[in-house]
């Protein structure tokens, strides 16, 4: 049990040190246009994010968490499994902890390239940059 409590106490931590890393790159649906057209024209460049910026910036953080939660459960499951001792109730336990993991991580990158593809080109057959 004093094992168990030590190593729930350092998944905290390892979690809590993981918040600091850097995100994943997201899609830039034409913030940057924006701040071009500003340049062009003469006037000052406005600092304010955009929403799509904003938004993208959401996107990031969601997708790193997505990507340490996968980490954290692989890694949980592989401990399982290999303290698993041949007991076939610990390793269909973690089999399962793999398998739902890769599902929710796929059903993820699904929306992000669904996100990352359709909608730029939803975009520019509406005309819209």
């Amino acid at each position: 049990m004093k094992f168990r409590i030590g190593f729930q106490k350092t998944l905290i931590v390892v979690f809590l040190s993981l918040l600091f890393i850097s995100p994943v790159s997201a899609v830039e649906l034409g913030g940057g246009l924006l701040k071009n057209a500003q340049e062009a024209s003469g006037y000052e460049v406005a600092t304010r994010l955009t929403f799509a910026e904003r938004l993208g910036q959401v996107v990031q953080v969601a997708l790193s968490f997505v990507g340490i939660i996968f980490l954290a459960l692989t890694v949980y499951a592989g401990f399982l499994w290999m303290t698993a001792r041949g007991e076939s109730d610990k390793i269909d336990k973690a089999k399962e902890i793999l398998k739902a993991s890769i599902i929710g991580l796929v059903i993820t990158l699904g929306a992000y390239s669904i996100a990352a593809f359709i909608v730029p080109a939803i975009m520019a057959v509406q005309g819209t940059p």
